[in-house]
């Protein structure tokens, strides 16, 4: 099939007017009308990623974070950027990103995080002027008779819902290790504090912070965030569970991968299974 008609695809359901000011969203690298049959998702363009690319010989990556993410003056061989600019280049190999425009796409990451915790009434935390239409639900339109009533209504960064009856913190935080398969977590606030109305933001979303706390969130579940946003957190008795920037993004491009293999039958669509979470937990023994 003609690259062109998946980015065609990939724009509309991850429409690229949710991409944040400081991003780089897209096609791009590659050129956009040839013919390509194999496709791989990936959180992230790495070394590891790319050398699987290349022995499968897939046509396109859609990586969730964007590569290049800046601006470079020079690529070269002397630099871990340029090595893997030019082995993709010399590969073939095209890469699309939605990074941030997939993190508030209608079905995107924030809103199947949502999802996954059963919130009720889930919200744009910050709305932005892109309005929900069914396109972009394409043939998910199925997917529950709460995303159905949100059709015309505003999309936008991160997802604030409700919980159907709230739980404590301790018990929260051992649901979502479950859900995301992970041995630990990060948390900020008392075990025994009471949880019902939870804010989201994949990936590093520190900044979702003070927005959580006007909008009276009880917690904020994001990837990660620095030392003093924690402590800010904590000053307006708002919790957070951290379990980890891969953890809350990665499970969403194995749903991206299905997507488009359904969308597509004819293209050999995967996601990455070279891909690996880069920090451990050492734990002395």
């Amino acid at each position: 099939m003609n690259q062109q008609e998946l980015v065609n695809y990939l724009e509309r359901i991850y429409p690229l007017d949710l991409t944040e000011e400081f991003d780089n969203t897209g096609l791009l690298i590659g050129a956009r009308n040839r013919e390509i049959q194999k496709v791989m998702t990936c959180l992230t363009i790495t070394a590891e990623t790319i050398d699987e690319a290349r022995k499968k010989k897939a046509d396109l990556i859609v990586s969730h974070h964007p590569f290049p993410f800046h601006a470079g003056k020079r690529w070269t061989t002397d630099t871990p950027n340029g090595r893997m600019l030019l082995a993709l280049m010399e590969a073939k190999i095209a890469v699309f990103s939605p990074h941030t425009a997939h993190d508030s796409a209608f079905f995107g990451i924030n809103e199947q995080l949502a999802e996954m915790l059963d919130l009720m009434n889930i919200a744009p935390l910050i709305p932005s002027r892109v309005i929900a239409n069914e396109n972009m639900l394409d043939d998910l339109s199925n997917v529950g008779g709460d995303l159905i009533r949100r059709i015309g209504q505003p999309l936008g960064s991160g997802r604030i819902g409700k919980l159907k009856k709230a739980v404590s913190l301790k018990e929260l935080a051992k649901k979502i290790l479950h859900l995301l398969h992970r041995d630990s977590l990060q948390i900020v606030g008392p075990d025994n504090k009471k949880i019902q109305i939870i804010a989201i933001g994949c990936g590093a979303a520190g900044t979702f912070i003070e927005e959580a706390a006007r909008q009276k969130a009880d917690l904020l579940l994001l990837g990660e965030t620095h030392f003093h946003p924690c402590l800010e957190a904590q000053a307006l008795e708002l919790a957070l569970i951290l379990p980890g920037h891969y953890a809350t993004e990665r499970f969403a491009m194995e749903t991206m991968a299905r997507r488009i293999a359904h969308r597509f039958p004819d293209l050999k669509i995967w996601a990455s299974k070279d891909e690996r979470e880069p920090i451990r937990f050492f734990t002395g023994s």
